[in-house]
């Protein structure tokens, strides 16, 4: 795998993952910066597939930088619905006044209980990550979790459809789960682990 220098674009706006990737590079010497220390424009997610938008966004924060950038894009895949909303998912949370996951996911239970979907519900929550470098070449990282949907909503922690997620082998959603319990066996978690081991651990 090639190296990264010291600096390394996120690809996002959301702070939360600049934590995490900040987290995760900092022993390394490398400094993690988002892409809206160069621009607000975001590039347009017209993929299919979490690969695909994950690459989009890498590649245009590593042209416009001119260095490594990373990005990734997530999901819930429900078997029942043929995969979806998979790269939807936050698309179905959309409203004029911004996301509504509570909506979405009420959005969800309701088309599973119109095809009276059997239970367990089975689903994953996705995850890919991109690293992609200026003269075009990427790697990519891909973790997942699997679990099911339960309803009615639980939980206060975590945020999207964690509320309605079980994950294999747990009781509670991921909304009920404290963050330091939940990180650990999340989908950004275990693609995290394959980057981490591919870049730095060889």
């Amino acid at each position: 795998m090639r190296a990264l220098g010291d600096t390394l674009i996120l690809a996002s706006h959301n702070a939360g993952k600049l934590r995490e990737i900040e987290a995760l590079v900092a022993p390394h010497g490398i400094k993690a910066r988002p892409i809206s220390d160069f621009s607000d424009v975001e590039p347009e997610e017209t993929g299919t597939t979490f690969a695909e938008n994950a690459r989009i966004k890498a590649h245009a924060a590593a042209k416009l930088t001119g260095l490594p950038a990373l990005s990734d894009d997530s999901g819930l895949a429900v078997e029942a619905l043929g995969g979806a909303p998979g790269v939807y998912t936050a698309d179905w949370a959309e409203t004029g006044n911004g996301r509504d996951f509570a909506m979405a996911m009420t959005k969800t239970h309701e088309l599973l209980e119109a095809q009276n979907a059997p239970h367990p519900r089975k689903a994953q929550f996705c995850c890919t990550l991109c690293i992609a470098w200026p003269d075009g070449q990427d790697a990519l990282f891909e973790g997942r979790v699997d679990g099911h949907l339960t309803w009615p909503m639980r939980g206060e922690n975590g945020f999207g459809y964690d509320p309605v997620f079980i994950p294999e082998g747990e009781t509670e959603t991921f909304g009920e789960m404290e963050p330091a319990r939940k990180a650990p066996m999340s989908h950004r978690a275990a693609a995290f682990a394959l980057l981490k081991a591919a870049l730095f651990d060889g």
